[in-house]
């Protein structure tokens, strides 16, 4: 099981760096028609929009990056906890 735990926790970490991408994205002038910028929005929206729904408005700010991660973490967390 610690193999399965280590890839759980390889996961968790690569796709805390996607989301970290989208939101360096958002700060920079990138193409949103290029095939990486789409690919990064098609494997973050799934979990980003439920987040983003469930938030009251802050001011225009988008936090939903930053429960996700949090969110992921602690889950990330569980699951290896369980498999030990």
């Amino acid at each position: 099981m610690a193999g399965f735990a280590a890839l759980v926790a390889t996961f968790i970490q690569i796709y805390s760096l996607i989301i970290l991408a989208r939101v360096l994205m958002s700060w920079v002038n990138i193409d949103p028609y290029s095939p990486l910028a789409r690919t990064i929005v098609e494997l973050t929206e799934p979990v980003l929009q439920p987040i983003r729904s469930a938030l009251p408005p802050a001011g225009g700010l988008d936090f939903s990056p930053v429960i996700a991660i949090i969110l992921l973490q602690v889950l990330g967390q569980f699951i290896i906890s369980l498999l030990s």
